[in-house]
């Protein structure tokens, strides 16, 4: 099959995204800068593939249906390992240690994981989050399982710096109150309005509702199946007291969106080592501090005119900027036609300052999708490259798009990967739920065809020395919503990706670049060699040298930390 990209090779104003020919497992397809490694197509009994986390060797690949665990110790051919028939609803998945967590919502949800819906007065019936131990991958045991009022649509691995015997869920529900259930006290819903005013009693004391509160499970990880809620936080309080604080739920005004109200979170993304979270929360984008795990605190709020609904949240890595995801249309419409507004549906950029959320702009991936291919803002995370801010992200059908937000107000996309409509004649769910890079690869979950792994390609926009900086960082696991702070170690691939983005940026000539990178190689070549520690600081002196960089540049700081490794 001819590709897409060599089909509109001579049309250099379209977008080779556009006009795929559909199919489920043999789409067209459309690559730029990024390409398809492995394609593993989902097997029976799974439904709807959701998202993803990674352990040592594994990606553990959530669905409605239970979870299916992949060997991606080679990414360009990942085996199947295991599977788990566990249903439930979203099926979202979390590993810390030993433990894998797993969002459940709806039925069948049954604590024994039985695949037959039981009624909510059955001692069967479970909504919340299972924890399972994973010391054996291949074969998890269930080992507690911790019922919330409203299920888990979402849950985030929160971590304490300064408590190594415990790690911390908080649990996002979304859906209805269980008021009926049996399985656990204090389910109640007195009314379904979303005012401040509404939660008030005739004194003006608050009123008990299981609304409007992120539940905190404390796991010891000593005896994780004594897991359990140990608060119900009221991220949305008003100054009243009322737990109904924030966005009440309604329509901007005329020509901009109407807005779901807040009465819970539906993702939120911790980042422990800076004591913060961010909380995509339906009608809110909320800033969490999180210095003491078991009672956050809203720091503040903001809400958007051109937002049908908060989704999802990533920091950069610094910590001073928030990317928020809008999911308008729940993820199961086409929002991205060409009469679909690019600023809906889209990503919102803000830069946090002075604990405070200041919008920068927004980004929504730029190709135009049919009226078959349900497309919007969904799960990514950063791509580790020294000195840049860049994102993976899925958008459904819209496949993935990596972009570049360094610059928070002109965000830039760098790479994408597409694959035509599932169908030709009608729109059937699928696409991307997640795209995540994990130790030197992006892996995606595809709803309907299955589990993706690619591999950056070297561009004008990110250079192989980039993509091999963002490799050599790895971590031991990984859950998108648990944000870690990466590192690099200093190495000659970390300062060649501050001398690309130098020439990239201009601030370095072509004379400076030529002694530069001659100076870093002959310093390679020297430590490969054997030699004196001194020959190779020496040459990497006259870099910095030759290069007239100011002291403290990227380019300078750089190569003296790798100096450094040599003294």
């Amino acid at each position: 099959m001819m590709t897409a990209t060599a089909a509109l090779a001579d049309v250099p104003d379209s977008d080779p995204r556009e006009g795929l020919a559909a199919g489920l497992h043999d789409a067209e397809q459309a690559a730029s800068n990024i390409a398809l490694l492995s394609a593993q197509q989902k097997t029976s009994p799974f439904t709807t593939n959701s998202d993803l986390a990674f352990t040592g060797d594994y990606a553990i690949a959530g669905n409605y249906y239970g979870f299916q665990i992949y060997n991606i110790s080679d990414p360009a051919a990942p085996t199947l390992d295991g599977t788990f028939v566990c249903p439930g609803g979203q099926g979202d998945v979390s590993v810390f240690g030993d433990l894998l967590f797993m969002s459940v919502e709806s039925g069948p949800g049954r604590l024994d994981c039985g695949t037959v819906s039981v009624p909510a007065t059955d001692p069967q019936t479970f909504r919340g989050v299972r924890v399972f131990d994973i010391s054996d991958i291949t074969s998890p045991v269930q080992v507690a399982a911790v019922q919330t009022c409203r299920g888990s649509h979402t849950h985030t691995v929160v971590e304490d710096p300064d408590d190594a015997e415990n790690v911390y869920v908080y649990v996002s529900g979304t859906a209805g109150v269980r008021t009926t259930t049996t399985a656990l006290e204090g389910c109640v819903n007195p009314t379904n309005a979303n005012t401040e005013a509404a939660y008030l009693d005739a004194n003006g004391n608050p009123i008990d509702t299981a609304r409007f509160q992120v539940e905190v499970i404390k796991v010891p990880l000593a005896d994780p199946a004594s897991a359990a809620v140990v608060n119900e936080a009221r991220l949305f309080v008003a100054e009243s007291g009322s737990p109904a604080g924030l966005w009440p739920g309604g329509s901007h005004g005329e020509g901009l969106q109407s807005t779901s109200a807040t009465d819970a979170c539906h993702d939120i993304t911790a980042y422990p080592e800076i004591g913060l979270a961010a909380g995509a929360c339906e009608g809110n984008g909320i800033l969490i501090d999180i210095s003491d795990p078991v009672n956050p605190v809203r720091l503040d709020a903001v809400t958007d005119p051109r937002f049908a609904y908060w989704h999802s949240a990533t920091f950069n890595n610094d910590g001073t900027k928030v990317v928020f995801t809008d999911e308008w249309g729940g993820g199961s419409s086409p929002r991205c036609r060409a009469e679909d507004p690019k600023n809906w549906g889209a990503n919102a950029i803000f830069d946090i300052v002075d604990g405070k959320l200041q919008f920068a702009s927004y980004y929504k991936m730029p190709a135009i999708q049919t009226a078959q291919e349900n497309c919007v803002a969904h799960n990514g995370s950063l791509i580790p490259v020294p000195g840049r801010d860049i994102m993976v992200q899925a958008w459904y059908q819209g496949g993935l798009s990596v972009f570049d937000f360094t610059d928070s107000a002109n965000p830039v996309e760098i790479a994408y990967f597409d694959r035509g409509p599932n169908d030709a004649t009608r729109l059937v769910t699928g696409g991307y739920w997640s795209t995540y890079w994990y130790n030197g690869n992006v892996f995606g979950n595809e709803i309907g065809r299955g589990f993706d792994s690619l591999a950056l390609q070297p561009s004008a926009q990110l250079s192989a020395n980039e993509i091999a900086a963002a490799g050599e960082y790895t971590v031991d696991l990984f859950n998108a919503q648990a944000q870690p702070r990466y590192e690099h170690a200093p190495s000659f691939a970390v300062v060649r990706s501050y001398v690309d983005q130098a020439e990239r940026a201009g601030k370095l000539g072509a004379q400076e670049l030529t002694q530069v990178r001659k100076h870093i190689d002959e310093a390679e070549l020297l430590s490969g060699d054997g030699s004196n520690a001194r020959a190779v600081a020496a040459q990497l002196d006259n870099a910095v040298k030759k290069s007239g960089a100011a002291p403290d540049s990227d380019v300078a700081q750089a190569i003296a930390a790798l100096m450094a490794t040599f003294s």
